[in-house]
C-alpha cells in the first residue's frame, strides 16, 4: 500500500465538507481490502471522520457502490427513526464532498470517501464472551429485517458473484491452469480436499435455483468486527457496507459464524487453537433469530446450518486462489500469509463438517423455543 504523506492526507481531506480544526490523521482498522484512516479534532468533543480510500480494483463501480450506501443508510435511518431510537448513532453517515458527491478522484486516480466517526464504541476482532455473540447476532438479524422492504433493484452488485461458491470454483481452476508463480504442487494436497466437496457445496445455490430460497437484501460481510457495540456491550451499528447487494440469508449467517464460533484468528498458524464453541455458536443463533425469526421462510432456517459450512468452504477457495495466482487480491504480512489463510479455514471447514448434526440441533432448538415464547 502506497504510505500517504500529511500534505497528501490533507489535501484529500479538503476536498470533503469537514468542520473543525484538524490535529491528526492516522491508519486506523485491521480491514483487508480498503485503506482507512481516522481524523481527529483538536477539539475533543468536536466530530471526528474516517477517511477511506476505497479498493477501486475490487469495487469497480464506485459510482454503483456510494449509491447503494447512500440507498442502505437512508433506509436504515427512516426505520430507526420510525422505532425511536438515535439514527446518526445506529446508522453509518456519510459526508459529502465540496462538489457535491459523496467520494473523490485524486490525481492518482484513486477514489475516497469520508463517513463520522463514532465514538465511545468497540468492536472485537475476536468474540471473548456469549453476550458478545448474542448481540452480533442481534445486529445483524434486525439489519436484513430493517432492509427487508428495500427492493433490490435498487442495489448494484458491488463484488459480483461475491458468494458464488461455482464462481469460486471456476477462479481456483483458472488459476490451478495457470499456476502462475509455480506454487501448485505445494497445495495439491488442499486442491484435492476442496474439490472433493465442490458438489456438495452448491446446495445454497441450488436451493435458490429451485425456488426453495428467496434472495434478499444482506450485508455479505457479517465478521464480528463489522459492528459497532457500545460500553456495555450491546449493539449499536453495523459498519462496512461495500457488499451490501442481494443475496441469501445463509450467506450472511455463515459468514458470522465462520468469525465467532472460533476464537483463533482467520490466519491463525496452530492449528490446534482452532477449536469449536458451540456455546457461542448458540448465542449467536439466539440473538440473530430473536431478530430474523418474523420474515425468514422455515427453508431459510433449515439453509443456515449449510452456510455456516459454506462460507469457510468458500473462503478457503478465496484464500487458496489468491495464494496460488501469487497473492494478487487480499493484502499480505508475510511471503505465505494467504497459505497460513488457507490452512486455518481449512481446518475451521473439516471441523463444522463433522458437527454439522450438532449445530442443526442447536438451531433447531432454538428456533423451536423462540417459536414458542412468541
Amino acid at each position: 500500500m502506497k504510505e500517504y504523506s500529511a500534505e497528501e492526507l490533507q489535501n484529500i481531506l479538503s476536498q470533503f465538507s469537514v468542520k473543525g480544526t484538524i490535529e491528526a490523521i492516522k491508519p486506523f482498522g485491521s480491514g483487508h481490502i480498503n485503506s482507512t484512516f481516522l481524523v481527529t479534532d483538536t477539539d475533543p468533543q468536536a466530530p471526528f471522520y474516517l477517511l477511506q480510500k476505497i479498493n477501486h480494483n475490487v469495487f469497480k463501480d464506485v459510482e454503483g457502490l456510494t449509491n447503494n450506501i447512500k440507498h442502505v443508510t437512508a433506509h436504515l435511518k427512516a426505520k430507526v427513526a420510525e422505532q425511536g431510537g438515535d439514527p446518526d448513532a445506529e446508522v453509518l453517515t456519510l459526508i459529502a464532498a465540496n462538489k457535491g458527491s459523496y467520494y473523490i478522484k485524486d490525481a492518482d486516480g484513486n477514489y475516497w470517501r469520508m463517513y463520522y466517526f463514532m465514538k465511545d464504541t468497540k468492536s472485537y476482532d475476536m468474540v471473548e464472551t456469549e453476550k458478545q455473540a448474542s448481540e452480533t447476532g442481534k445486529a445483524f438479524g434486525r439489519f436484513q429485517k430493517m432492509l427487508s422492504d428495500l427492493p433490490a433493484s435498487l442495489l448494484v452488485e458491488t463484488i459480483p458473484g461475491f458468494q458464488d461458491v461455482e464462481l469460486r470454483l471456476n477462479q481456483l481452476q483458472e488459476a490451478i491452469a495457470n499456476n502462475a508463480v509455480g506454487r501448485l504442487n505445494k497445495v495439491q494436497h488442499v486442491v484435492d480436499y476442496l474439490l472433493d466437496r465442490a458438489d456438495r457445496m452448491t446446495t445454497i445455490l441450488k436451493m435458490g435455483r429451485e425456488g426453495k430460497l428467496p434472495k434478499r437484501i444482506i450485508h455479505y460481510d457479517t465478521k464480528l468486527n463489522n459492528v459497532l457495540l457500545n460500553d456495555k456491550d450491546e449493539v449499536q451499528c453495523v459498519i462496512d457496507l461495500d457488499t451490501v447487494m442481494p443475496g441469501y440469508v445463509a450467506y450472511d449467517f455463515g459468514d458470522a459464524i465462520r468469525t465467532i464460533i472460533n476464537k483463533a484468528p482467520e490466519d491463525e498458524k496452530d492449528l490446534s487453537k482452532i477449536v469449536l464453541n458451540t456455546n457461542l455458536y448458540r448465542a449467536y443463533t439466539q440473538g440473530y433469530l430473536k431478530e430474523a425469526i418474523d420474515f425468514l421462510t422455515p427453508e431459510e432456517v433449515a439453509s443456515l446450518t449449510e452456510g455456516a459450512l459454506l462460507i469457510p468452504y468458500i473462503q478457503t477457495v478465496r484464500f487458496l486462489t489468491d495464494y496460488i495466482q501469487g497473492d494478487t487480491y487480499y493484502k499480505t504480512h508475510f511471503p505465505e500469509h494467504n497459505l497460513q489463510r488457507t490452512l486455518a479455514q481449512q481446518e475451521l471447514y473439516r471441523q463444522l463438517e463433522t458437527r454439522q448434526d450438532e449445530l442443526n440441533t442447536i438451531l433447531t432448538d432454538v428456533y423451536q423455543s423462540i417459536k414458542q415464547g412468541a
